[in-house]
């Protein structure tokens, strides 16, 4: 059954607004989603929201009106509310017509089948919202398994984290760990770590890469710390031919994950 909240007072209004702060998010296990297109991806990959937000003008939208049946089919609740209510729900002066919340979509390391995908993505201490969305849709584009978090890295549930991957949190499994249980998990399979670095001489296009591959990318200022380098068991780098040193940590994932793709593809 679809309800109308019109007051800002609404306690529930207040419940789904905190979730835009991490401390709000790891109390309830909920996050937000805001836009047709990224709750559209979600439903296609399975995921329903346990609370559907949308405004009036948009209930007949045939999209809107599937969200409604798999939000209700779930059990979740369904409310309709002004642009005013979902721009302070979404943080956004602007907001999209729909907003969902969702379950946190952690994924065991245990849990994780590396046989599934022949490219993971590894970041290490990766501190913006929008690098790490954009890594997981960069993820979803070369048919990556999922994203591993490896120690203090930024939420990946974030409203900004969430925009940027435009769906693609919810193709990817996420998982996070220390380093020390990363690597130890690492070793009980296969799996060639490849580290990037400016502390090496391979060019980025001459190794034979080997399924599965981990490649891993370090913190955006910081890169990885040479312990880290240490136990990757290749180290490349992309040659930079103007003044600056590196790229952007996303960026420079995309360009990474893609020769890998290419490669496999060729052969």
């Amino acid at each position: 059954m679809i309800r109308e909240i019109t007051g800002f007072s609404n306690p529930l209004v207040k419940r789904v607004r905190a979730l835009r702060d991490k401390k709000a998010r790891r109390e309830e296990g909920l996050f937000l989603a805001e836009g047709l297109r990224i709750l559209t991806e979600a439903l296609d990959a399975g995921q329903a929201p346990v609370m559907l937000w949308f405004a009036p003008e948009s209930a007949d939208h045939p999209l809107v009106e599937r969200l409604i049946a798999a939000t209700e089919k779930r059990g979740g609740d369904v409310f309709m509310t002004s642009h005013d209510i979902l721009s302070k729900l979404s943080g956004k002066d602007n907001p999209g017509t729909v907003l969902g919340v969702y379950p946190e979509l952690w994924t065991p390391l245990a849990k994780v089948d590396r046989s599934k995908a022949s490219i993971w993505i590894v970041a290490e201490r990766l501190r913006d919202p929008g690098n790490l969305g954009t890594i997981l849709r960069t993820g979803d584009a070369v048919g990556a398994g999922g994203l591993i978090l490896v120690d203090d890295c930024t939420d990946p549930f974030s409203v900004e984290a969430v925009r940027a991957s435009m769906g693609a949190l919810f193709t990817q499994s996420v998982s996070k760990a220390s380093w020390p249980d990363f690597l130890a998990w690492l070793r009980e399979g296969p799996g060639q770590l490849v580290g990037t670095s400016l502390n090496t001489s391979n060019d980025y296009q001459d190794p034979r890469y080997e399924a599965p591959v981990f490649l891993l990318v370090g913190n955006e200022s910081q890169g990885l710390p040479q312990d880290y380098e240490k136990d990757c068991d290749l180290l490349v780098k992309m040659p930079m031919m103007g003044k600056a040193d590196s790229l952007n940590a996303a960026v420079a994932t995309s360009v990474m994950a893609y020769e890998i793709l290419n490669q496999f593809r060729k052969r």
